[in-house]
């Protein structure tokens, strides 16, 4: 063997043993090996962005962070969230002490400014942090190590009073460069803001489209947006066009950069709430987790394809799955919002929305997110549930309370099975974990485990151990003064880990 083989040999040994990727072998005289089948292992960094909780004096917000833990060891690592202003302050204060200004000044407002918001020290244990008033900024954060596979972060706001009272609750996003909202609004009763945060070192442009009943909503304005380096900016949808819709989709997409994408909504009546992004266009989408007592359940759906989409509704319940009477069936024309009041779908049951295709043979694309309302009168509280993925490997929800937790699963197809484990508290308490099993096609509402002793708030952590793909949510409820404040959460796969495929090398071609 040449110089050039063992060269090769020793650098492609050394990569594997860095990076973990790939599995290596020498082919002796019988040539190359098989390869190995691929493996799962945890990825090295997550990054999270939760958008500016803002436009209420009365808002106070808790953010809590949480890691699962898992068996394996790894880097101790660290998971921070930071201000979007921290940067622009850290570039004022250098060209500052550039100018010949008092630099003892500028030190200590940097170390004030570059000091985390939240902050994780270990996997398997919440940490929490309270920011209160409406000039609270969006927050970057990334997680490495062992403290990144599964990171989460949940933001939750409670406001007391005004037209954007509520209790809103979002699971900080990871960047992207698209994102689409079924359900947000131009309607005069509705402020609905799309958030954008960028977590990188340049700018990002991103362009907003919206979608009413007739197609597109047309709009110059919200072509070529910028969301300045690690900043957020906020969008009031509604001076994007002049045409008012109930149903609207928005969808953003970034011609340069990635970001975070989230769409605040307030209703004048119905309160507030975040709207997340529905999981991507699909022929089958499952939205779970909707409460027992709600007292109107809007569905919005839109296909962004160029054929209409003949979708079939059905409510997974605790016994079996049934068609709304008089909603069997939705129509979607291609580029079109469609948007129909399934009313009391629930009857005093919780359960969870499954579409699919009229036609086997033409399943048509969608994206769809339900608009919730729990209450009567001046009571009402909104909450609204994307389309979602499974849980997978592995999913999480923060900030649990002693009391107020609905854990919704549902299995669209085959029966499965699940583990959910009640975590440590931020403050005190020891894990639990049960089991659940979920019937085909039904949804289990149950109150979900609480650590013994629990002091503070915690996480649940979905695992699926068996059986068909099991989709789930979390439904958080602080009453407030009559008014059934709650938020609804969706659990997809976190991430947490990531197919690694093995390779195997074949040196013979470098033989003479």
């Amino acid at each position: 063997m040449k110089s050039t083989s063992l060269s090769l040999i020793a650098g492609v040994v050394a990569l594997a043993a860095v990076t973990g990727f790939a599995a290596v072998s020498v082919p002796g005289d019988g040539g190359a090996t098989e390869a190995k089948a691929a493996t799962r292992l945890p990825v090295e960094q997550s990054s999270l962005l939760c958008p500016a909780p803002g436009l209420s004096d009365l808002a106070e917000t808790t953010y809590t962070s949480f890691t699962p833990a898992t068996k394996g060891g790894g880097e101790a690592g660290t998971a921070e969230l930071r201000s979007s202003t921290a940067k622009k302050d850290a570039e004022t204060d250098a060209a500052k002490d550039d100018k010949g200004k008092d630099k003892s000044k500028s030190k200590d407002k940097k170390a004030e400014t570059d000091k985390p918001v939240v902050a994780l020290k270990e996997p398997g244990k919440p940490a929490t942090a309270d920011v209160s008033g409406s000039d609270a900024p969006a927050l970057v954060g990334t997680a490495t190590g062992r403290l990144a596979p599964g990171w989460t972060t949940q933001q939750t706001t409670t406001v007391e009073a005004g037209d954007a009272r509520g209790l809103l609750g979002v699971s900080c996003t990871a960047p992207d460069t698209e994102f689409w909202f079924p359900a947000a609004s131009t309607a005069k009763s509705r402020q609905d803001y799309v958030n954008l945060t960028n977590p990188d070192d340049t700018a990002a442009v991103a362009d907003i489209e919206l979608y009413g009943p007739d197609g597109t909503l047309k709009s110059d304005v919200g072509e070529g947006i910028t969301v300045p380096a690690g900043s957020g900016v906020r969008v009031l949808i509604s001076t994007l066009t002049s045409t008012a819709a109930d149903d609207v989709t928005v969808h953003v997409t970034t011609r340069t950069g990635r970001v975070g994408a989230v769409v605040r909504t307030a209703d004048s009546t119905t309160g507030s709430d975040w709207l997340t992004a529905s999981a991507g266009p699909a022929g089958t989408l499952v939205l779970p987790g909707i409460p027992a007592d709600a007292t109107s359940v809007r569905l919005v759906a839109f296909a962004p394809g160029e054929d209409d989409a003949d979708l079939t509704v059905k409510l997974l319940g605790k016994t079996g799955a049934f068609a709304p009477v008089g909603h069997e069936e939705l129509h979607v024309k291609s580029r079109m919002t469609a948007g129909v009041d399934l009313k009391n779908l629930t009857r005093g049951e919780a359960g969870s929305l499954l579409l699919t295709p009229a036609r086997k043979d033409r399943a048509t694309p969608v994206v769809a997110a339900l608009r919730v309302v729990r209450g009567k009168g001046g009571n009402q509280e909104v909450g609204y549930i994307p389309a979602t993925g499974p849980v997978g490997a592995q999913a999480t929800a923060a900030d649990n309370r002693a009391k107020g937790s609905v854990l919704s699963l549902t299995a669209p197809g085959a029966a499965g099975t699940v583990k959910v484990t009640a975590s440590a508290g931020s403050k005190g308490g020891t894990p639990v974990s049960k089991t659940y099993k979920v019937a085909a096609g039904t949804t289990v509402a149950v109150t979900p485990p609480v650590p013994a002793g629990l002091k503070g708030t915690y996480a649940l952590t979905v695992e699926t151990q068996s059986g068909g793909p099991v989709h789930a949510a979390r439904t958080l409820t602080l009453p407030r003064d009559g008014i059934p404040m709650f938020t609804v959460q969706t659990l997809p796969d976190d991430g947490g880990t990531v197919e690694v495929p093995a390779a195997v090398q074949d040196l013979s071609v470098l033989d003479d």
